[in-house]
């Protein structure tokens, strides 16, 4: 069955209801609250929401769901550093409630969210061009774990835009270790967010499919039963 689509005013409007709902999931909770937050643009006004709230959030965890091999950890491009500066440190939780999965010991990412009872909430992001979540590209298996994968040349030419400090394509990571897709569909709930002109070619793709698509990855929400799309108008079209 096809994810539900939800279609707000602005980015900033669709980042205050969706912050209102990670912050009503936190309260339903009494251990770990386990959060899928992507890196780059799509989630930055769910994340200002969340902490122009002020509310201590101590028991959030921040999951990374990716990061380029070999990045060292105060680079801009950095998942590591973005989670930690722009997510964790502005709720005022430390580095250790930020986890993200090590390209030496992919399977462990896996096992540390399941002994921790799981991702309650996995925020998603979708590649303009080709679909790809987190840093999985067109063709990824449908049950697939947390691995190291090669970065489609379309993701990364997205991640020229997400990270203008990039002066060419060459400068761009080839590898990444990523969670798989059985790793967002394990989730209690998915909520892919789209916004802006530049995504509105991959909402219409994505709109038209009614189940998994493995050419496109964010089509996962569609095989989800607690999965949403949230998108603003611009995007829509």
């Amino acid at each position: 069955m096809a994810a539900e689509l939800r279609v707000f005013a602005d980015p900033e409007a669709l980042g205050e209801a969706l912050a209102g709902e990670v912050l009503a999931r936190y309260d339903a909770v009494s251990g770990p609250f386990l959060l899928g937050c992507p890196g780059g643009r799509s989630l930055r006004s769910t994340y200002r929401a969340l902490a122009a709230g002020g509310r201590r959030l101590d028991r959030l965890v921040v999951v990374m769901p990716d990061e380029y091999v070999d990045a060292p950890s105060d680079a801009h491009y950095s998942c590591t550093r973005f989670g930690r500066e722009e997510i964790a440190r502005p709720l005022g939780l430390g580095d250790e409630h930020v986890w993200v999965p090590d390209a030496n010991d992919p399977a462990a990412f896996d096992e540390r969210i399941g002994a921790a009872g799981g991702v309650d909430l996995f925020l998603l992001a979708s590649g303009a061009s080709d679909g790809h979540v987190a840093f999985l590209p067109p063709g990824s298996a449908r049950a697939g774990g947390s691995a190291v994968v090669s970065l489609a040349e379309a993701t990364r030419r997205d991640n020229l835009a997400t990270f203008p400090s990039f002066g060419s394509l060459e400068e761009v990571p080839t590898h990444g270790v990523s969670v798989g897709l059985g790793t967002i569909a394990a989730a209690r709930s998915l909520r892919l967010v789209l916004h802006g002109t530049g995504k509105r070619a991959a909402t219409r793709r994505l709109l038209a499919l009614q189940a998994f698509d493995a050419s496109w990855p964010a089509s996962i929400v569609h095989e989800h039963d607690n999965a949403q799309i949230w998108a603003d108008r611009e995007a829509v079209g």
